[in-house]
């Protein structure tokens, strides 16, 4: 095995895995359970038509195998419901609920629909309902906190039905039919412990089997650690298991001694590594988290993963890659083994060590993307071999895989209320490579989520700079999809903020933001005076090259009204920054903007002079697609004028520069915007790039994963926007 961030060996199924993929017991239980569904309910007992969708209800303590059960419910009703099976969790391992918008966007992925990203929590579970309006679906809803997640996420459709899995009753959802769980029968505890153990341990000492079943309360989690421990140990005998069960005397449940037995035996080493995967996020963990919250190899701490699993300690993951989850039930174990064990200040270190890692394995996710970037390959030359990626499609395979344990370790960066060097970047780097490997359209649901914590956080602790930053991020994914008033309201709210910070990019940003959603909105009068208010701050800042944008887009808006000569008088402004600046590019394309509103303005003869100035400089900058629309529309300019023959050379010229076939018509851009007379209104270079809610300065000290730091350690690294060449 190589010791690579990415193994794609997947993981290493043992025994003890294999075993719990084969269901045991609780026929009564599932007899009970399709009966119900059979049952007639209140409704149509009443005569009526049922509103929504049935409940069933599996209760039961955690490790009782309530998830097993509604599993092998789902599968042998499955075939019932043509229309598919639906799945969500809807705690998280330590027992947080999961929001129900959260829950609601992922059942809308699993059907394919589109999940705007910042949509509302109504509005996403009113899309979830009339998706499965007429439908025959089956929607399983694990580890339910409450009724009001449930009664959020219920179907209208009285064929669809909802099997439930909760710690106790749902009450306020009406006609929910319950199954509450207890331990297994004798005979499945025994042939549970039977498959760790072998057959021979318990059928030589079958009275001293039923007592360590019987010690358990038949338990199925609290069996299968009994079971792994006896695996682990061939010459312990059943009864000593039994009789060292029943010998505390306390209170705790079975299921507490039998863990607190299985961690007080195992290695130190090994007892530390199981108590600190407490810390994994959603108690998701793969051999780099493990390596990283200890301090070992990589290779080390998947062997360790591996046994743990053969224990019963955690479950493999199926996956591409190696990856294993802390079931629910123990996780509030260690955290308290944890607790009454490890230092705080040992807690707060390890907890740095993951997410340092976490930055580094981003950084080389995203930096596999850039091959062609020097920098980008330096940086990914300077990290240790087991933190490198062998491709950009093992790279996105791992942030694929992980990335809900991503989200929830940005969840957990900020948890504390806090937004130290650390969070910053990391949430950085997960926007980067989120960015990177998925486009920023496709992860704009997990963006929004990113930036609304960092706003959260900004807010509570009066933050105004990272605020400003949020809210232009969150501005722009609104502006993205479609709602450009929220969009408009949060870009104010961040040019408020921005001033608070004093911070003159922010601001900026902002004011231009504003005037590029009230063009979108048609309020070009707004759009230009907003502009100018923008500008106004870039030349007293003498930021040349965003002074020329700004006069172009200002322009752009004049031309949108008629107003020719504002619009002329801007771009020969923006024209003169450039060729001062020495931007040869840029230079060529504002003249050839200013050539089109030349000839809107009806000064044809102006608009050919400046048009064949254009060319030259674009022949300087090399731009081909430049050079071949400014052929065309000389060729225009010159039918306009009456000379047919010199037009005709020019647009041969253009489709030799094109290597296309004949052009018709004009050479303007396609994309670009018409006027009400048919004609097309010029658009000014683009609005700066969406700044990233946390961009750390990459050149500021990184925390090492052997540094004696804390989280809060003095890394120089601080928040910003991201400036337009970013």
């Amino acid at each position: 095995m190589t010791d690579q961030a990415v193994d794609t060996d997947g993981v290493r199924l043992s025994g003890g895995a294999l075993a719990e993929s084969h269901f045991l017991g609780r026929t009564r239980e599932l007899k009970e359970l399709r009966a119900d569904i059979e049952r007639a309910g209140l409704d149509t007992l009443a005569g009526r038509k049922a509103p929504c969708a049935r409940v069933l209800l599996i209760a039961g303590r955690p490790g009782s195998g309530r998830s097993a059960l509604a599993e092998r419910l789902v599968r042998q009703i499955a075939d019932s419901y043509p229309d598919g099976v639906l799945r969500t969790r809807l705690s998280e391992p330590d027992g947080t609920p999961v929001p129900i918008e959260r829950a609601a966007r992922e059942l809308l992925g699993t059907l394919g629909l589109p999940t705007p990203p910042g949509a509302a929590e109504d509005d996403l579970t009113g899309a979830l309902r009339t998706a499965l309006a007429g439908r025959r679906t089956l929607l399983l809803l694990d580890d339910a906190a409450g009724a009001e997640q449930v009664d959020a996420l219920l179907p209208d459709s009285p064929d669809c039905l909802v099997v439930a899995v909760s710690g106790g009753p749902l009450t306020g959802i009406v006609d929910v039919r319950p199954c509450t769980l207890g331990g297994l029968d004798t005979k499945s505890a025994l042939e549970l412990l039977t498959r760790h153990t072998g057959s021979v341990r318990i059928t030589v000492d079958p009275r001293a089997a039923e007592n360590l079943v019987e010690a358990c309360q038949a338990h199925p989690a609290a069996l299968t650690l009994a079971g792994g421990w006896l695996a682990a140990r061939p010459q312990a005998a059943v009864a000593d298991l039994a009789k060292r069960l029943r010998s505390g005397g306390d209170e705790t449940p079975p299921l507490g001694r039998v863990f607190r037995l299985v961690h007080d035996q195992l290695p130190a080493p090994a007892a530390r590594t199981l108590r600190l995967l407490s810390l994994a996020p959603l108690g998701l963990v793969d051999p780099h988290t493990a390596s990283a919250l200890v301090g070992c190899s990589v290779s080390a701490a998947r062997t360790v993963l591996d046994e743990f699993v053969s224990l019963g300690l955690l479950r493999a993951v199926p996956s591409r890659l190696p990856q294993y989850e802390v079931p629910g039930c123990l996780h509030p174990l260690l955290r308290s083994l944890a607790e009454e064990l490890e230092r705080p200040a040992e807690i707060q270190l390890a907890r740095a060590r993951m997410l340092e890692r976490t930055v580094r394995l981003l950084q080389s996710c995203r930096a596999i993307t850039e091959t062609d970037n020097p920098d980008a390959r330096e940086k990914i030359q300077g990290l240790p071999r087991s933190q490198r990626f062998p491709s950009p499609r093992a790279a996105a395979d791992w942030l694929t895989v992980r990335r809900p344990a991503l989200l929830a370790a940005a969840r957990l960066a900020v948890a504390d209320g806090e937004l130290d060097t650390l969070a910053r970047r990391l949430m950085s780097q997960l926007v980067r490579a989120m960015a990177a490997h998925f486009g920023t359209q496709a992860a704009a649901p997990d963006l929004y989520g990113i930036h609304g914590l960092v706003l959260d956080v900004a807010e509570r602790r009066g933050l105004p700079r990272e605020k400003a930053a949020a809210l232009l991020n969150l501005a722009d994914l609104d502006a993205r999809t479609g709602r450009t008033a929220t969009a408009l309201a949060r870009y104010r709210a961040a040019l408020d903020a921005g001033r608070a910070a004093n911070d003159p990019y922010a601001t900026g940003r902002a004011m231009e933001s504003v005037g590029s959603t009230y063009q979108e909105l048609g309020d070009f009068d707004r759009a230009a005076d907003w502009f100018g208010r923008a500008l106004a701050q870039r030349l007293a800042r003498d930021e040349r090259a965003d002074a020329a944008r700004l006069y172009g887009r200002i322009a752009t808006a004049h031309t949108y009204t008629g107003r020719y000569g504002e619009a002329l008088r801007n771009w020969r402004a923006a024209v003169a920054v450039y060729r001062k600046s020495g931007d040869v590019a840029a230079h060529a394309r504002a003249l050839s903007e200013l050539a089109r509103v030349q000839e809107y303005a009806g000064r044809p003869e102006e608009s050919l002079r400046t048009c064949q100035e254009a060319g030259e400089w674009a022949r300087r900058a090399e731009d081909v697609r430049l050079q071949a629309a400014l052929q065309l529309r000389l060729a225009d300019t010159l039918e306009h004028l009456g000379d047919c023959a010199a037009a005709r050379l020019h647009r041969g010229a253009a489709e030799r520069m094109l290597g296309e076939g004949p052009q018709e018509g004009r050479g303007d851009d396609p994309a670009m915007p018409a006027k009400e007379d048919g004609s097309k209104v010029p658009e000014a270079p683009d609005a700066p790039d969406a700044p990233e809610a946390l961009e750390a300065l990459e050149d500021g000290p990184e925390a090492t994963e052997d540094d004696t730091r804390g989280p809060d350690g003095s890394d120089a690294c601080e928040i910003r926007s991201a400036s337009p060449e970013d």
